[in-house]
């Protein structure tokens, strides 16, 4: 074997090896959705997740157990239970087609914190008199945005509005 074939046999073989210890740290590191499973009960779901850090009861007598990455993720892990604590659906609701969900002028606060949880950041536009959430997101994998809920004096939805966010935007990271 030249010294040239043994290099490039020494090569590939690490990269083998890099390869597979880059695919059993992936597999391990699966999406929390990915672990919860249709008719698994709260205990077995906290075994896997940890506690929630947010709850909330849905109109069928179930729960919503959510497990943010806010503020400064982009990801929200719910998972709804039935009245008898069983998993229904579980998924990532910080997205663009769930956001759309939302019904401007129909839902309330209530609505958009059972939705989504807590917002990373909250703020008052006195001269609109309206509430702003805020919550960070990923769109189509790929672009850091910010999901804006406006809310009028009684709570209820009247427009909505996403952008970039400004935290990935090397122009302002110097004013962050």
């Amino acid at each position: 074997m030249t010294r040239m074939s043994r290099f490039a046999f020494a090569s590939t073989h690490a990269a083998c090896a890099l390869a597979s210890v880059v695919m059993l740290a992936l597999a391990g590191c699966a999406q929390p959705e990915q672990r919860v499973q249709p008719g698994m009960d709260q205990q077995e779901i906290v075994a896997k997740l940890g506690p929630p850090k947010e709850t909330y009861d849905l109109p069928n007598g179930g729960k919503r157990l959510m497990w943010p990455t806010q503020p400064m993720g982009s990801t929200t892990t719910a998972v709804d239970l039935d009245a008898s604590g069983k998993v229904v659906s579980v998924r990532q609701v910080l997205q663009e087609n769930e956001f759309y969900r939302a019904e401007v002028n129909k839902w309330t606060r209530n609505d958009v914190m059972v939705a989504f949880g807590r917002p990373f950041e909250t703020a008052y536009f006195k001269r609109m008199d309206r509430e702003v959430w805020s919550y960070r997101y990923m769109e189509n994998n790929i672009s850091h945005m910010i999901f804006n809920f406006y809310f009028d004096a009684q709570g209820v939805l009247r427009q909505t509005q996403k952008q970039p966010d400004p935290k990935f935007d090397p122009s302002q990271r110097s004013i962050l």
